[in-house]
């Protein structure tokens, strides 16, 4: 009985990861706007349409923005299963969502928005927390994953302006979208995350 519900209790992770991705697939597909101004973030409506919080995150710039992001989904889906997230950490993910579109708010020059990245890097800060949160082992992971990560933010120079060409894409990056959603995720991980040992697996 036990080993169900720790089987059930990590499939929450991965659902949500493929939720994201149904969501962007059916967000994209009602519209022929990349993105559609509908629903991608737009700082002067944040609150007058705070349904944007949520669904920019589904609006992207290209169809290649779009399956890279889908390929992201994936990849994080796979990590969570195997580090043996559960639904807490399902649910700071879930509360890391609107927060990192909010997040944008601190860079107002950020005129238009769209994209799964920000939720994303989202995603990988809990997982990090989780990771720190664990025995000596998965403590290792979370420094190393908590520095690449760091690294990589501080590598697309968010600083320098909103929207980065990047060659090869066909879409801008916005760099402050990955700090925001790191940041977002840090944080709800560590609100919510209180790692228990191994052997209380029902708790997760």
């Amino acid at each position: 009985m036990g080993l169900h519900r720790h089987r059930l209790h990590r499939l929450s992770w991965p659902l949500f990861a493929a939720g994201l991705a149904v969501f962007a697939l059916a967000l994209q597909a009602g519209s022929g706007a990349w993105p559609d101004p509908r629903w991608d973030w737009q700082p002067a409506l944040a609150f007058a349409q705070p349904w944007r919080w949520w669904t920019a995150a589904g609006a992207h710039w290209s169809p290649q923005h779009l399956q890279m992001n889908l390929v992201g989904c994936v990849l994080l889906a796979w990590l969570g299963w195997r580090a043996g997230l559960g639904p807490r950490a399902t649910g700071a993910w879930a509360l890391a969502w609107p927060l990192t579109q909010l997040g944008l708010l601190l860079q107002p020059g950020l005129a238009h928005y769209g994209g799964l990245s920000g939720v994303l890097h989202a995603g990988i800060a809990v997982l990090d927390v989780w990771l720190l949160q664990g025995p000596a082992r998965d403590r290792r992971l979370g420094l190393a994953l908590a520095a690449g990560l760091i690294l990589k933010l501080l590598s697309e120079h968010a600083w320098t302006g909103p929207a980065h060409a990047v060659a090869g894409w066909d879409f801008p990056l916005a760099p402050f979208s990955h700090v925001s959603g790191a940041m977002a995720g840090w944080l709800c991980g560590a609100l919510l995350l209180r790692r228990h040992p191994r052997h209380a697996v029902s708790t997760r």
